[in-house]
């Protein structure tokens, strides 16, 4: 029986009881169909229950089941190799409090069901980024465990033979996007960044990491980083999701809040300039999402550029736009 948000889950499962459910249209998954599989499989008990659609900028198609006794819980539907990956990753980090816990994956994996964790996203010009990205490293980072080199890097899904290739296509994709918005030199200077040689050799196996560790998954409450939600898995280092969650929003991307949670990251050594090094990359690539999804951004992320620009390379301090 689930009785509380985050319950106790046994080989025994959980029971479901779907008299006195209510639902609400959703716009693709079967729903109905979903709730006659977990009642014929007995996973969760409860009456009263009500299942309504979520949105929220997720490609996933997800939906609310509340129960009478105050337990939510998420069904969350994406393709097949999409839920797989999403799954191993809350699996393998159950222990984690700051996720979701993992309560039943489709064997097919058609969908997922996990706890549903209350509170407010952050805003993306919250005061307490700082305190945000030290809770962020201490809570989440710091507990990331490695995976074989033989996994590959990159997407849990589709990973390819070197961290370097992954972030050198993800860098050519955005320069596609930011080659009308930026100097040349800005676009060489990320390029020659990404290619040099040697760079990645020291980072030793992959962790599984969240990848999309950005401050729209952040969940507060009562003023502190309660939950991270919708990992999209990577083969990577740590610190990948540290500075992809700092470049994230537009806010105080400065190099004192960046060092303050660098600072707590245990999981992976860290060198300073290839740490300014890597802030430059992510942030390259975030102007191209920006340009794409927050437009109205791009002017604040274009400033953090130009800061960024000259902490690692001098050279750039007089060239304005």
């Amino acid at each position: 029986m689930i009785t509380m948000s985050r319950c106790l889950f046994s080989f025994s499962l959980c029971l479901l009881k779907t008299e006195n459910i209510r639902f609400e249209k959703g716009y693709g998954m079967d729903i109905s169909k979903v709730m006659k599989e977990l009642e014929d499989k007995k996973l969760i008990l409860g009456d009263n229950q009500k299942c309504k659609p979520l949105t929220g900028g997720t490609v996933s198609e997800i939906y609310l089941l509340s129960i009478e006794n105050g337990s939510d819980f998420v069904i969350k539907s994406n393709k097949p190799d999409i839920v797989k990956s999403e799954a191993e990753f809350l699996d393998l980090y159950r222990d984690i409090p700051l996720l979701p816990e993992l309560i039943y994956t489709d064997p097919t994996n058609k969908y997922i069901i996990y706890t549903y964790i209350p509170g407010a996203t952050v805003n993306v010009s919250t005061p307490n980024k700082k305190e945000i990205l030290q809770a962020m490293v201490v809570d989440l980072l710091n507990n990331y465990k490695t995976v074989s080199s033989t996994e590959g890097w990159g997407w849990r899904d589709s990973p390819i033979n070197s961290w370097g290739n992954f972030l050198l296509t993800e860098v050519r994709r955005s320069s596609e996007v930011l080659t009308d918005h930026l100097l040349k030199v800005d676009v060489e200077l990320v390029m020659a960044l990404t290619m040099r040689a040697g760079r990645y050799e020291s980072l030793g196996d992959p962790f599984l990491i969240h990848g999309d560790c950005g401050i729209h998954n952040f969940i507060m409450e009562d003023g502190r980083l309660s939950g991270v939600i919708d990992p999209a898995p990577v083969y990577g280092p740590p610190l990948y999701d540290l500075i992809y969650a700092f470049c994230s929003s537009p806010a105080d991307l400065t190099k004192e809040t960046l060092d303050s949670a660098a600072s707590l990251l245990v999981v992976q050594p860290i060198d300073k300039k290839w740490l300014y090094e890597e802030v430059a990359i992510v942030l390259y690539l975030r102007l191209a999402t920006c340009l794409k999804h927050h437009p109205a951004d791009f002017a604040s992320y274009l400033a953090a550029w130009n800061y960024w620009k000259n902490i690692i390379n001098p050279h750039f301090r007089n060239q304005f736009y």
